[in-house]
């Protein structure tokens, strides 16, 4: 049989989605929404309606029954911790994105969007390796400073996608594999793979630079940053978070840009973009101490990654530790059909959503 999904990845100011029939996609969407008809709305999930109505609408215009859907997936943000995989969207986690989400994100409403669509139509919804997969063995969370522990925050959908992907590329199964993946886009995150868990983690905060994050800084020259009185708390955010990386040095966010400046004959960007470059196959050698150098291979992907320029300069400085494959692209939207997919085809197994705490909380209330 082959199974029709539909994906669903809602972004601050999109709402992505595509329809996949097996592997091939048949319908692919951005729907952009201006700043004026996003400030109607007071919260993120006063667009809830707003944006159902959209995608199905698009469906509608588009010839796509939505009854011929097999299964709705959604991108998703703001839950605890959790293992990666795919997870069947209940009323508990509705109730956790609405009330007492761990981050207030546009893509929470994935799930809140899939939910709706699927129960109207009668099949399962799910969520597929949202950012806050964390799988990362006890040894990685100790940051150095009692308290302050460090939170697996990474590009979880596509990595794990890319080493799946790869994985059947090479005719092996990805629980057989030690693999290192980079995610290079507007935020740069890596991850290792080992025998099919993420076990350890280098986040867009504590790696790399990329084109609007500051990535890694120095601990004392940002603390006295912090009291120098120039800045607010929420300046000082957006500085790490926005304004930071490659925007910071060079006024600009558009990797391409960048290029055409070193190609022009400009130093100081090129300095820059190499600076990136170094980093970036830094943080890959460290992390390949984790599985004690046993690495079958590097994934560079991301947007970033159609860079030659950046790709090969990370390829030649790394691949003394491992072959490095090139999957460039974001990518997320295959990532979450092919994931429904695998549930649909009996590969994988969908985990059924529990949140103890927030369980607990509501007993007690």
């Amino acid at each position: 049989m082959i199974y029709r999904v539909l994906a669903i990845n809602p972004g601050s100011t999109s709402t992505k989605f595509a329809v996949y029939e097996g592997t091939n996609p048949i319908l692919t969407k951005s729907l952009d929404h201006s700043v004026e008809q996003l400030s109607k709305y007071s919260s993120i999930m006063d667009q809830f309606q707003m944006r159902k109505e959209e995608v199905e609408n698009t469906l509608k215009e588009n010839n796509i029954d939505i009854k011929s859907i097999n299964a709705v997936v959604g991108r998703c943000g703001g839950l605890p911790p959790v293992k990666s995989g795919a997870y069947l969207i209940n009323e508990e986690m509705i109730s956790r994105l609405k009330y007492k989400p761990v981050i207030d994100h546009a893509s929470n409403l994935g799930a809140m969007i899939s939910y709706s669509i699927a129960n109207e139509i009668g099949v399962n919804s799910y969520i597929y390796d949202p950012v806050c997969v964390d799988e990362s063995i006890e040894i990685t969370k100790p940051s150095g400073l009692k308290g302050l522990d460090r939170v697996c925050l990474t590009h979880a959908l596509n990595t794990r996608a890319m080493a799946i992907k790869y994985s059947k590329m090479i005719n092996k199964n990805y629980k057989d594999l030690n693999l290192i993946v980079a995610h290079l886009g507007g935020g740069i995150s890596l991850n290792v793979h080992e025998k099919g868990r993420i076990v350890d983690f280098v986040s867009d905060e504590e790696g790399p630079f990329s084109p609007e994050r500051a990535g890694r800084l120095p601990s004392k020259m940002l603390i006295d940053l912090c009291y120098s009185g120039k800045y607010t708390h929420k300046e000082m955010v957006k500085n790490v978070r926005g304004k930071g990386g490659i925007v910071s040095y060079l006024n600009t966010v558009d990797a391409r840009e960048v290029e055409r400046r070193i190609a022009d004959g400009d130093d100081y960007a090129k300095l820059i973009y190499d600076a990136l470059i170094l980093q970036v196959a830094k943080s890959i050698g460290e992390l390949a101490t984790v599985v004690n150098g046993d690495v079958d291979a590097i994934i560079i992907t991301g947007g970033i990654a159609y860079s030659k320029y950046v790709s090969e300069g990370v390829a030649n400085r790394v691949k003394f530790i491992a072959p490095v494959e090139i999957l460039a692209g974001e990518n997320e939207l295959e990532a979450l059909a092919f994931g429904a997919l695998r549930v649909l085809q009996g590969e994988e197994e969908a985990t059924i959503y529990y949140d103890e705490e927030f369980v607990k909380a509501n007993e007690e209330n």
